[in-house]
Parts: structure tokens; sequence; C-alpha cells
């Protein structure tokens, strides 16, 4: 859990996207996150958990539907969503948060 501590204490918008192989809606969503990973650059960072190899965590935030979206700035959740999401809702979301 340290290890998370670290990755979302940014000053940049952190985008988790907490997902498995194995769900349709979760791979739907991999396209979308390299646009916004393109989109941002330098100004945001998007972060892919699997949910199977890191249970523990996803149990702590209590992640239930998938794909769930998470966007930290300095260590605070400050938005939260499950199920699809294009690529411009997120990337206005994030250069919101910038």
């Amino acid at each position: 859990m340290s290890k998370f501590g670290e990755l979302i204490d940014a000053d940049i918008p952190i985008l988790l996207d907490f997902y498995t192989d194995w769900s349709e809606p979760s791979t739907n969503m991999h396209p979308v996150l390299r646009d916004v990973a393109a989109a941002l650059g330098d100004k945001g960072k998007v972060i892919k958990i699997n949910v199977d190899k890191n249970a523990d965590l996803s149990e702590a935030l209590r992640i239930k539907g998938l794909p769930t979206l998470m966007i930290y700035k300095l260590g605070e959740m400050v938005w939260r969503q499950s199920g699809e999401q294009d690529a411009n809702t997120l990337i206005n979301l994030m250069r919101d948060f910038t």
C-alpha cells in the first residue's frame, strides 16, 4: 500500500484504470486510455491496474464494477466512475485538475 501512496502523491493528475483482461468493457478502454495519455503528455499520467493481480488494493478501494476509473491529485481522490468513458470526457476531466 505504501507503493500506492507514492504512486498517487503527485502534483499532476493521475488517472487510474482498474481492469481485468476478461472484462470486455475493460479491454474496450485500452485504446481510449492510450489516446488520453497521448493527449495529456507530461501534464497527467495514466496507470492501469489489473484487479486480479492487485486484489488487496482493489478490495481496499472497494472496486466493484469494471472498469473503475479514478483521478488522484496530491494523494487525494478527486473523481471516480465505474464503466466505460470516452477519451474527450477523460481528457477534459484530467485538464480540469492540472
